[in-house]
């Protein structure tokens, strides 16, 4: 019988029930047999002898000379718990453990055999020490009882909770074996009459479940350090016992706070923690769910979530259990008191609600809040102070390594199982998706598979039987899927396309020069240590190629945030919304490694009107302090602007918050000459005049120059002049030239 019970490799035996042989033996625990039915229940490689009785619980044997052939000699409280007598028949089978069958945690409560007016104290850890030596390497179930003798005094235990390292006992029977690591809880009812002592100084190192943490196998990718950080500042001083703590002068750390972009395994984490934890299954809380609409409701609702700890500290002191209790979007309950205006005063209430329980008169020692928030900056500073949400944790974006652990950890399943196909690189999607959170990384390979699945299937026969062999992800799935999954921190490739629609081409040595130059300094944002702010103008008249050359300094950059800002998705914006969505693009890039933001048009975005002059003064301060503000440590940006009226903006000072200055000049004749030899659409011996004909136009409009002359005189020849089989008039050239009075 294999399973989670573990593995039974000799069919059940029907055994008669007798007594133990002798009155100290029957607080042993053990079973007794006769010597030649003991290697029937040998456990191969070992020296145990376990048996599965009545399929209830599992007891060690050992051999007792009055025991008969075919008998089995269990004292009052197994028979009880197996529900049989003596003399009775029971089934029997030899048991044979599973690898890491270990106890992590073993919760007894604990009573006298003889029930009375009798009180004593307990010793926690004097306790745990002789059951781990007297019960070593014996199995306990969930709901078994055994009675032991402790300084002269007989007792019950009755097990609680069996909780095996590293595994889930949500769907099984709480089973496993007493090891020298394994923690014990004691627990007693009011009226037992026992104290327990010295129980959180027992648990002290055993406040985890496990010995060790796997980030990869709990589904934590990429984010080592900050668990390290995590571990270090909340749990250090909760794994040592009380009486260190008290000598030391310090008292634990009561909440920590997880922000960060979206998408990044805050959630994760903060869950992942409370499960990792031995003590209550933490309350998880979702910020909007506290509020209701009823005076003194909201704040009823905070205090119940600490009523459970309020309670067990009360009972139980400094041994009581650690209460976590998780916070998912804290900022929508614990705004900054007065920031709201909603006439009830509600959100300044729960602020304080929740200042009084973590950290008012009757505080509580025994408690562990986690928050978790994308807008750190929206929350009152007075929770953010040491002695309340003092951990503060950025869960930022993953790095390249941080990624491939993500990968790794969404694709294991399907590598498990020979979904993936060989030709998929895992280090080389990971070097694909710069600035991708977690959540986006799992929507990668989830979109992956649904090439993988599509390729199965038949739009016109859906029930058709789908062959699973043959589903396999390749990395072609992958690139598309990278292609379809949009970061929300990544470059706007799109948007800068649309600012280059012509393409690039040669216009001389002075546009050569300038491109070579921002390059440079894309070059210094990602290696200088001293200058993780970079700011460039260009400036020049308008369709000098100025916002085309930003978007191609952009795109040849490979950074992975690349915004460009522009007055055409404001439109009919009010002032302060427009100024905070500009903010908003500066703050999304401190959180990017390497960034650009480019000002399109800052003129327009300031609007600028040169009659009078007028112009958005709250604009321009927000730009002129955001064009000198410093990145976090860490994140490196570069801001290049683009402008037709310098003189405006050297008017109000905005030009001196520019690192540089380049000039984007119009084309003079060997430049646009260079041009029209490119685009190849007039005759070999019009190139001299034409290029004569539009010295010092700039290239913008002598593209839409060139787009009418190639539609002909009389239309429809653009396609055979674009290719190659028709030249443009000369003369229709200068026609369309005449039409373009100002440039």
């Amino acid at each position: 019988m294999a399973g989670r019970f573990g593995l039974s490799s000799t069919a059940p035996a029907t055994m008669i029930v007798t007594n133990t042989p002798a009155q100290d033996l029957a607080v042993t625990n053990l079973a007794y047999c006769s010597a030649s039915d003991l290697q029937n229940f040998a456990v191969p490689g070992t020296k145990l002898f376990l048996a599965l009785v009545g399929d209830s619980f599992v007891l060690s044997l050992t051999p007792h000379g009055s025991i008969s052939s075919g008998h089995i000699a269990l004292n009052a409280i197994q028979r009880r718990h197996a529900r049989v007598s003596t003399g009775d028949q029971i089934s029997v089978a030899r048991f044979i453990p599973p690898d890491d069958f270990n106890l992590a945690l073993l919760r007894l409560d604990l009573e006298f055999v003889k029930k009375g007016s009798k009180s004593e104290q307990v010793d926690a850890v004097l306790l745990a020490n002789q059951l781990r030596k007297r019960f070593i390497n014996q199995i306990m179930t969930a709901g078994q009882r055994a009675s032991f003798e402790y300084h002269g005094t007989n007792y019950i235990f009755t097990v609680n909770q069996a909780v095996v390292e590293g595994r889930d006992t949500s769907n099984s029977v709480e089973r496993g074996m007493i090891s020298n690591d394994t923690y014990f809880v004691f627990e007693t009812s009011n009226g037992s009459g026992i104290k327990i002592v010295n129980q959180r100084e027992a648990a002290s190192s055993n406040i985890f479940r496990q010995k060790e943490f796997n980030l990869q196998a709990l589904g934590i990718g990429g984010l080592s350090e900050e668990f390290a950080d995590i571990f270090r500042r909340a749990f250090a001083s909760r794994v040592f016992p009380p009486h260190v703590t008290s000598k030391l002068g310090i008292k634990h750390v009561k909440g920590m706070l997880l922000y960060g972009p979206p998408g990044t395994g805050k959630t994760l984490i903060a869950r992942q923690i409370g499960k990792m934890l031995n003590g209550r299954e933490p309350k998880i809380v979702n910020g909007p769910e506290v509020l209701s609409k009823f005076v003194g409701e909201t704040e009823k609702n905070v205090r119940d979530l600490f009523a459970d700890a309020e309670n067990d500290q009360r009972t139980h002191g400094d041994q009581s259990e650690l209460h976590v209790i998780i916070f998912d979007e804290i900022d929508a309950i614990c705004k900054a008191r007065g920031s709201t205006r909603d006439g009830t005063g509600v959100h300044d209430s729960i602020v304080n609600q929740l200042l009084t329980k973590i950290d008012g008169v009757e505080s509580l020692n025994n408690v562990l809040l986690i928050g978790m928030t994308n807008r750190k900056d929206l929350l009152d500073e007075a929770l953010l102070r040491p002695g309340r949400l003092e951990v503060q944790v950025e869960i930022s974006l993953p790095d390249e390594n941080g990624r491939l652990q993500i990968l790794q950890i969404h694709t294991n399943k399907m590598k498990e199982n020979s979904f993936i196909a060989p030709d998929v690189n895992l280090r080389e999607i990971a070097a694909r998706t710069k600035n991708y959170s977690g959540a986006e990384i799992e929507g990668v390979v989830k979109s992956a598979v649904s090439y993988a699945l599509n390729r199965q299937l038949s739009l016109d026969d859906l029930t058709k039987p789908v062959d699973e062999e043959n589903i396999k992800v390749t990395m072609d799935d992958f690139l598309n899927a990278v292609q379809e999954i949009i970061p929300a921190f990544g470059a706007s490739t799109d948007d800068l396309e649309r600012c280059r629609l012509n393409g690039m081409v040669d216009c001389g040595g002075r546009h050569k020069h300038i491109y070579e130059r921002a390059m440079l300094l894309v070059e210094q944002v990602k290696v200088s240590k001293g200058s993780p702010l970079v700011t460039c103008l260009l400036e020049g008249p308008s369709g000098s190629g100025k916002t085309a050359m930003a978007a191609t300094v952009g795109i040849d950059s490979e950074f992975p945030y690349v915004k460009i800002i522009s007055a055409e998705s404001m439109i009919g914006l009010l002032e302060s919304t427009k100024c905070a969505q500009i903010v908003k693009v500066f703050e999304d890039a401190y959180k990017s490694p390497l960034s650009i933001i480019i000002l399109d048009d800052i003129e327009r975005l300031l609007e600028y009107v040169a009659i009078g002059p007028r112009f958005s003064n709250l604009m321009s301060q927000a730009l002129m302090v955001l064009l000198k503000r410093l990145p976090p440590k860490g994140k490196k940006l570069l801001v290049i602007g683009t402008t037709s009226e310098v003189g405006f903006l050297d008017s109000v000072g905005i030009c001196d918050a520019f690192s540089v200055t380049y000039h984007v000049p119009t084309l003079k004749t060997d430049d646009a000459k260079k041009v029209m030899q490119q685009l190849n659409v007039f005759a070999e011996d019009d190139v001299d005049a034409a290029a004569e004909a539009v010295t010092d136009m700039p290239i913008k409009k002598l593209y839409m120059l060139i787009e009418m002359a190639a539609q002909g005189e009389r239309g429809g020849a653009a396609e055979a002049i674009y290719s190659g089989s028709q030249k443009i008039k000369i003369s229709h050239f200068f026609d369309c030239l005449q039409d373009v009075i100002r440039y």
